[in-house]
């Protein structure tokens, strides 16, 4: 049995424990491991290595993946050939290789590709790897505890400048259209109110709330608000805040400035100065938490078994703390957002931060 492994899409911590786990474990089973460099481009080019366990064996703390990455490599469109499909030139690659299936680690835009590459006849099997947490049919992705872990580090920084000043002070998350990193770092930082994509936020109400604060100012009180606000959102009514847009990728659009936005929204109307402060790409990198090296290793090893016993169109979920497999189908297309009625945000609401809406 000869099996590849790819990296899709943006870096995040814990794809190097991926690659290990899945790498040991085929090695174990008699299976010849390939490493098929930065992504699908990797297939496009053909750009592959050989694994060995020495090649793995160290990297499970590291950031970044060792095969590398590309987030604008899609089969079906590339971008190097004026938007050519050469989907079968890719088929043609790994069977010339002598793959018998890929693992196809990555994001929704990964999954996507891997449906449809599995549907022409290259058996795929994905794994589900991003900081936003929002693929369908998992209730965790790795990554993500890692980028809300530096999320809540920021927000506790800044709350100490916050209080000192008496300031208002906005943190701008990654996440896209979820706003989970958002959420769950705002509440783990400790923050006073948190804007997420899929509560649009009334610009009235999230004044009212600063200014109350500022009212309340006394010995003990500073008055400061520390606001958390995921990259997606929008006020209600209004539009995204892109940052530029990029041809030839699968989702073109960079969304990014929506912190500062709400500071030219706030500060004419506040007593106290607002600051922004976007903490951008330090979110995916550097040394996964414990907990998602453990996740990415389940995942890897989960990934690796199933191309063992032959079954291919699907990917790895984390369903009830337990690794299953969901068809790629169901997943390609797909986002998780965080839904309106999640104990986290009545869990929000009851300890007095301000969402934004009623």
């Amino acid at each position: 049995m000869h099996i590849g492994i790819l990296t899709g899409g943006g870096d995040c911590p814990g794809l190097n424990a991926v690659i290990r786990a899945a790498t040991l474990e085929l090695l174990s089973a008699g299976a010849r491991v390939t490493g098929i460099e930065r992504g699908f481009l990797g297939l496009m080019r053909g750009r592959l290595r050989p694994l060995a366990a020495a090649d793995v064996d160290d990297i499970l703390e590291q950031g970044g993946t060792i095969l590398g990455t590309h987030n604008r490599a899609d089969p079906f469109h590339d971008f190097a050939r004026g938007g050519a499909d050469v989907s079968a030139e890719v088929i043609a690659c790994a069977r010339a290789a002598g793959l018998d299936a890929v693992l196809a680690i990555g994001g929704d835009g990964t999954m996507d590709i891997a449906a449809r590459l599995h549907a022409l006849g290259l058996p795929m099997i994905g794994v589900p790897k991003t900081i936003d947490n929002d693929i369908a049919l998992t209730e965790r992705t790795f990554g993500f505890d890692s980028a809300v872990a530096i999320v809540a580090e920021a927000i506790g920084r800044l709350r100490t400048t916050a209080r000192s000043h008496g300031r208002v002070m906005i943190v701008e998350t990654m996440g896209r259209y979820a706003g989970w990193i958002a959420l769950e770092g705002g509440i783990a930082g400790g923050a006073d109110a948190i804007l997420i994509p899929e509560l649009p936020f009334e610009p009235q109400r999230l004044l009212d709330f600063c200014r109350q604060r500022e009212a309340e100012a006394a010995p003990g009180c500073d008055g400061s608000t520390l606001i958390c606000i995921a990259e997606g959102c929008a006020p209600l009514g209004g539009s995204l805040t892109v940052e530029r847009t990029v041809a030839g990728s699968p989702d073109p659009l960079r969304l990014g400035g929506v912190g500062e936005r709400l500071r030219e929204l706030l500060e004419p109307h506040l007593q106290s100065e607002v600051r922004t402060t976007l903490l951008g790409h330090v979110q995916r990198g550097g040394t996964p938490t414990a907990y998602d090296r453990v996740l990415a290793t389940r995942f890897g090893h989960a990934a690796a078994r199933l191309a063992v016993q032959g079954r291919h169109g699907v990917m790895v979920a984390l369903q009830a703390d337990r690794c299953v497999s969901v068809p790629l189908a169901e997943v390609a297309g797909r986002s998780r957002p965080v839904p309106r009625d999640h104990p986290l945000l009545d869990a929000a609401r009851g300890l007095g931060v301000c969402l934004g809406v009623a």
